[in-house]
């Protein structure tokens, strides 16, 4: 069997991590599996060279923060590769370039276009065990190193394990699994055993952090088995997988699970035109940036409509016909937002535009957020604790509320109680960071 194995900053902490994840690597090659491992940076060492980087430069460009980024995963990849020699195997450290990662020339941002992995496959073919630098690769027209950007190391393990046609990619945390809930806030969080890739992107998109959206992607288009796992203990994980057959949630229940994030800005756009465009014209400033809307809710419209349908009819235009729209965007993307539609607000003839922090998203993910009702039971469940519900949004497989920041926890403990998914014992969280 040939395995993909990916292991996160929280199980490569410090030496004593390095040596039991060795050792845990070691035991399954001399098992007679051919495994491939990807390591991401040592505990906080990305953020610590990004802080280091601010405190040199005011404006560090892009690509000099790649080379220097680069360097985390490439510290432990080495120190990895040493471990397992001490215990006796052939191990080899590889940079992403010299793996066959070709990227785009987007840095701090890339896109893997094609891996070539001619070099872990020689490695393999020799009875070692190769080891892959993750979150990196190499643009051929430039020749320059970039990086994949937030959880990249993921998506590196899954593309290898693509291009390899490895029988399963397993991704090791500081958690047993996929959870109904984030352990950190709700301690009776259950551990799914299997989940569909819908489901879990679904989740990761909506603030699970134990996988990023594009790794589950990726996965889902080269169908690639993912099983979640922790590097602290022998837990089988959860698999994710096409060959779930529907929700994996609690017997008797469609909801998966519950997310939330507190990552949100609130945007409001007042006195908006009532012509049709207009709305368009405001949401195409956002999207020719590359930021994506959640939610979205347009007010005032039909009083504003008869304001207008009165001013046409008597040949005039009513400054009054005026509608406000609201929206939501990631929380790092609200002050660019706001930029831009500032710079467009003459050009579109809206009024004040209010962006808004303090709130949080809560979701609930599963086939059963179609069913009748589930509306209504969302909001009298966080209406009886007493949280007030200021948006909804929903997709097939998800229903998502927003509410002030302050109450995001409860909202989420609440919702996980009231639709049934706690467990009879607290879930572990044996590091503490989730990735």
């Amino acid at each position: 069997m040939l395995v993909v194995q990916k292991y996160g900053g929280s199980s490569l902490q410090d030496p004593d991590r390095i040596r039991r994840v060795a050792e845990r690597v070691v035991r399954m090659h001399r098992g007679g599996h051919e495994v491939v491992i990807v390591c991401s940076a040592m505990g906080d060492t990305s953020d610590e060279l990004i802080d280091l980087a601010r405190q040199v430069s005011g404006d560090p460009p892009a690509r000099e923060m790649d080379m220097l980024l680069t360097s985390g995963e490439r510290v432990s990849n080495a120190l990895m590769a040493m471990a397992i020699h001490d215990r006796g195997s052939s191990a080899q450290s590889l940079a992403g370039d010299q793996a066959g990662v070709f990227t785009d020339a987007a840095h701090g941002r890339a896109r893997i276009v094609e891996v070539a992995p001619d070099r872990v496959r020689e490695a393999l073919d020799r009875g070692s065990i190769p080891l892959v630098a993750g979150f990196q690769g190499v643009n051929r027209e430039t020749g320059d190193i970039t990086t994949l950007g937030r959880g990249g190391s993921d998506v590196t393990a899954v593309a290898l394990a693509a291009a390899l046609k490895a029988d399963v990619c397993e991704i090791y945390t500081d958690v047993d699994g996929v959870f109904s809930a984030d352990p950190r806030v709700v301690r009776s969080a259950r551990p799914l055993e299997a989940i569909t890739y819908e489901e879990m992107l679904e989740m990761a998109a909506t603030g699970a952090k134990v996988l990023m959206s594009r790794c589950v992607e990726y996965a889902r288009r080269h169908h690639v088995d993912i099983r979640v796992r922790s590097s602290f203990t022998d837990h089988p994980g959860t698999l994710v997988s096409n060959s779930v057959g529907g929700s994996s949630a609690v017997e008797g229940s469609h909801i998966t699970g519950v997310t939330h994030t507190r990552s949100v800005t609130r945007v409001t756009v007042e006195d908006v035109p009532v012509r049709p465009s207009a709305t368009a014209d405001v949401l195409d400033v956002v999207a020719a940036a590359g930021i994506p809307v959640d939610m979205f809710q347009k007010t005032g419209a039909q009083k504003a409509g008869a304001q207008k349908a009165s001013a046409q009819h008597a040949g005039a235009e009513n400054a009054s016909s005026r509608t406000e729209l609201t929206f939501t965007v990631s929380g790092e993307d609200g002050p660019r937002v706001a930029e831009l539609l500032g710079e467009h607000r003459d050009r579109v003839g809206f009024g004040a535009v209010r962006c808004d922090g303090d709130v949080g998203q809560v979701s609930l993910v599963g086939a059963g957020v179609r069913e009748p009702g589930i509306v209504a039971r969302l909001c009298r469940t966080l209406a009886e604790a007493g949280i007030d519900v200021q948006l909804i949004s929903a997709s097939e497989i998800r229903l998502s509320a927003l509410c002030r920041a302050d109450e995001l926890d409860a909202a989420v403990r609440a919702l996980h109680s009231g639709f049934g998914l706690d467990s009879d014992t607290y879930a572990t969280v044996h590091a503490g960071t989730g990735r």
